[in-house]
């Protein structure tokens, strides 16, 4: 059986546990716990990193009744920070607990897994496996999930854009379940047979050293774990902790950074010392663009998901994006389109930058090109895919440094050149349009209930944002210089 149909058999027990009133996320984090033993059974080489009594057989062979109490007790022991087992093993069950409260329910699913033919003469399908219960997670549970999935395809389209190599420190500074990390793994592997083609030298840099990422969120720090782990990468560099905080800077310098940080209020400022020009902004995306820009190496390159006001708002942002065009060369603009990321509820893009040697004038020109206007609407019952990035993937070029351009296609194309100097007559502003929007209209045309409510609901908080830098730029006076 394959990944997709053990995938699609899966989530079709969730409507049994949905009767124990177990929810959608709950289900995956549950589903984390069981795949994880089961996982460990079926590499028998690892699970001598579990106490018997709380193996998958152990599971297995429990009378029904007594199933859920060895699966309680089993989550409370293999959790135990003073416990002796592996660092990975007791993070993925920190603080975990089950939401099962049916014996019944746990033995249906125990069975379902058990009964799963997961033998494969290719290389373990597991990872792609986890990936596709998260990936199905995102999809019904779209505004809540966009605070930790990237849609997959835009994933693969911009690892493929940044071209990563071995020996590179890649970081995900907002790693959620760690797609970035994964999907850049997964490229250089398939250029590298499998690392085989490695140096042994090399080879254990690529499994130790080569993928650093913070999560904040506990839960989803689980997930990313699991996802590493089935995936075969280690997750020593990888750790539970606020980017924003002093804790940030042991992320450390990186060659690439691929990130979709997080977007709206923060709660307060950042409390690192380095992010000065973010420094007293109390929402996400700022101050996660100026961590990028402070820990990129000279040279590095970073490819980051940011919503418009990012582009467009005054004050610090405005000095922000001053420092960017300085200390960086920022090519390249993507305005994506709208209904793929309602979930942090603004409209977004994608910059790619490049760190220059000096602290000045590394921008010549920026290129934009507008994936937003007149385009269809999307939605659960439109689904975005690669096929709508291959002109953005042709017009962009084969150097992931931008040193290769297509064609200006002027105001009738979606393609644009402009030059830092007609930027700078613009007040700095990169909120840069020229075609009619055609949002309207596609708001117009959506079905689903829920994605006309996470469109109420994008208007909203894309409202908030723009209150928010206001009353920042009114509090804060005119901006600091970039330091």
């Amino acid at each position: 059986m394959n990944a997709n149909a053990i995938v699609q058999k899966l989530w079709r027990l969730c409507a049994v546990l949905r009767k124990d009133g177990i929810t959608y996320q709950q289900y995956v984090t549950e589903l984390t716990y069981l795949l994880f033993l089961k996982m460990m059974a079926e590499r028998q080489r690892e699970e001598g990193n579990i106490p018997e009594a709380y193996r998958w057989d152990a599971l297995v062979k429990a009378e029904p009744m007594q199933k859920l109490r060895v699966y309680r007790e089993a989550l409370t022991k293999l959790g135990d920070p003073e416990g002796s087992l592996p660092r990975m093993v007791q993070a993925i069950f920190d603080n975990a607990s089950t939401f099962i409260r049916e014996p019944q329910n746990l033995t249906t699913l125990i069975t379902a897994i058990d009964d799963l033919d997961w033998f494969s003469d290719e290389r373990d399908q597991f990872g792609d496996l986890y990936e596709g219960l998260l990936q199905k997670n995102a999809e019904e549970t779209k505004r809540g999930a966009g605070q930790y999935f990237t849609p997959r395809v835009l994933i693969d389209v911009l690892v493929r854009l940044m071209q990563p190599k071995p020996g590179e420190v890649i970081q995900d500074p907002a790693a959620g379940t760690g797609g970035f990390l994964i999907a850049s793994d997964r490229y250089m592997r398939a250029r590298t047979d499998d690392y085989f083609t490695l140096g042994e030298k090399e080879q254990k840099f690529q499994k130790h050293q080569a993928f650093h990422g913070m999560e904040n969120v506990p839960g989803t720090l689980r997930l990313l774990l699991m996802n590493l782990y089935l995936h075969d990468l280690d997750s020593d560099n990888v750790d539970l902790g606020d980017t924003l905080s002093e804790k940030g800077k042991r992320l450390g310098k990186a060659d690439l950074i691929l990130t979709n940080p997080p977007f709206g209020p923060a709660g307060g400022a950042p409390t690192r010392d380095d992010l000065t020009v973010t420094a007293s902004v109390s929402s996400y995306q700022l101050p996660f663009v100026e961590h990028c820009i402070r820990s990129l190496k000279v040279g590095g390159r970073a490819a980051i998901v940011v919503p418009d006001n990012v582009l467009f708002e005054d004050g610090r942002g405005k000095a922000l994006r001053q420092m960017m065009m300085d200390w960086c060369d920022l090519h390249t603009i993507l305005r994506l389109p709208t209904g793929i990321f309602y979930a942090q509820g603004v409209k977004t893009n994608v910059i790619f930058l490049t760190k220059g040697k000096a602290d000045t004038g590394n921008t010549d020109e920026v290129w934009v090109y507008d994936l937003r206007a007149q385009m269809p609407k999307f939605g659960k019952t439109n689904q975005l895919t690669d096929d709508h990035f291959k002109d953005f993937v042709g017009a962009f070029g084969a150097d992931p440094y931008g040193a290769e351009r297509g064609e200006d296609q002027g105001e009738e194309g979606r393609w644009r050149c402009f030059t830092r100097e007609e930027i700078a007559a613009r007040g700095d502003n990169l909120d840069i349009s020229w075609l009619r929007e055609a949002e309207d209209e596609a708001e117009e045309g959506l079905s689903e209930p829920e994605d006309i409510a996470a469109a109420i609901l994008g208007h909203l908080q894309a409202a908030m944002l723009e209150i928010e830098a206001l009353s920042a730029v009114l509090e804060d006076g005119a901006p600091e210089a970039a330091e």
